[in-house]
């Protein structure tokens, strides 16, 4: 492999990084996928500034640029996240999405098939830069009795392994989600534990939230709305509760038809809860309709509460650290150099002292 060119090189290294971070090595033609996927990402990279002043450009998508710019700068010089090249150049994907992910659980069972290896550990999905591979492996799994939910994915981040761009369908958002990504995103730079998704999602959340307040407030601007926070907890803590209902039923006795039908009423059951506390707390408000009127199987439940569950307890250790970045990270560092069950115990005490339930 010494004779590689360096764009041979580049490939190269591109089908190992992807397919440690999107999913199994399992085939020569995923490998292959991936590889090519990346590699067009990093080929069609333009610097943001050069978009930003090419008179072709479209004046609304130069205005997102520049605060996009102004919030990478933010992040390195503020909260103290990597200072790289990452998301200081732009791809227009001339798609909806970058990629799809794929979750699958068997049909009674609310963990994921996993996806294991050697770098980042296993993760509950498989990734896709193009929709019909993703639409071809889930219909796989479903052949073989799995439930299985396709996940589009408007951002993503290599963990430092490449100079990320930011890409067209980043840009769908508001400007606080966009700046918030960015800070999410670099977070997975800063700090990445194999294996821990929750972990790792958290992290990257708190970091996002709490970088979102201090850009608003170094703009002027007010701290962020909490409405839709507050909602999206409130549905979060719903969906997380029809999976621990799944996950009891499932651990009981019972044939499979009868499994089956009473994994339906339970689905059917969240439906009417979901109702009830939709319009005792948030009438008029039905952000959330479509995805509860939409097919619901284990697969599509597994995301929620990997990116929240340990946010407040990472609160906790960030006013420990007296909200000062560095410290804070270490502070995580050091967590994250405990074992699992250590970790965990941690966390969960961290958490009851922010008044959160783990």
């Amino acid at each position: 492999m010494q004779h590689l060119s360096l764009r041979g090189r580049a490939m190269r290294l591109a089908t190992v990084v992807l397919c440690l971070l999107l999913g199994a090595c399992g085939s020569l033609r995923y490998y292959a996928h991936v590889a090519h996927g990346q590699a067009s990402l990093l080929m069609h990279r333009q610097p943001l500034a050069k978009v930003v002043r090419d008179p072709a450009t479209d004046p609304a998508l130069a205005r997102r640029l520049r605060l996009a710019a102004q919030a990478r700068q933010f992040a390195s010089a503020a909260l103290a996240l990597p200072d790289n090249r990452s998301y200081t150049s732009y791809v227009d994907l001339h798609r909806r999405y970058v990629a799809w992910n794929v979750f699958a659980t068997p049909p009674y069972s609310v963990e994921a098939l996993p996806q294991c290896f050697p770098i980042a550990g296993c993760v509950a999905y498989r990734g896709y830069f193009e929709h019909a591979r993703a639409q071809a492996r889930a219909a796989q799994l479903e052949a073989q009795g799995d439930d299985v939910w396709i996940g589009p994915v408007p951002a993503y981040s290599t963990l430092g392994w490449f100079a990320d761009p930011i890409v067209s369908s980043m840009l769908r958002w508001d400007d606080d989600q966009l700046a918030g990504t960015i800070f999410h995103e670099l977070a997975h730079q800063q700090l990445y534990l194999k294996g821990d998704t929750a972990f790792n999602e958290s992290f990257a959340s708190f970091v996002e939230r709490e970088g979102l307040r201090e850009w608003r407030r170094a703009r002027g601007l007010p701290p962020p709305d909490l409405r839709g926070q507050a909602m999206e907890q409130g549905f979060t803590t719903l969906v997380l509760d029809l999976r621990d209902r799944l996950k009891r039923l499932y651990a009981g006795s019972g044939d499979e038809v009868a499994l089956a039908h009473a994994k339906q009423a339970q689905i059917e059951a969240f439906r009417r809860r979901y109702a009830q506390w939709r319009d005792a707390h948030w009438p008029g408000d039905h952000r959330y309709d479509a995805w509860v009127a939409a097919p619901i199987n284990n697969a599509r439940l597994l995301p929620f509460g990997l990116y929240d569950r340990w946010t407040g307890a990472f609160a906790v250790l960030f006013a420990r650290a007296e909200r000062q970045w560095g410290a804070f990270y270490a502070a995580v560092g050091a967590l994250a150099e405990e074992p699992q069950n250590e970790r965990t115990r941690q966390l969960e005490r961290l958490a009851a002292g922010a008044g959160v339930a783990p």
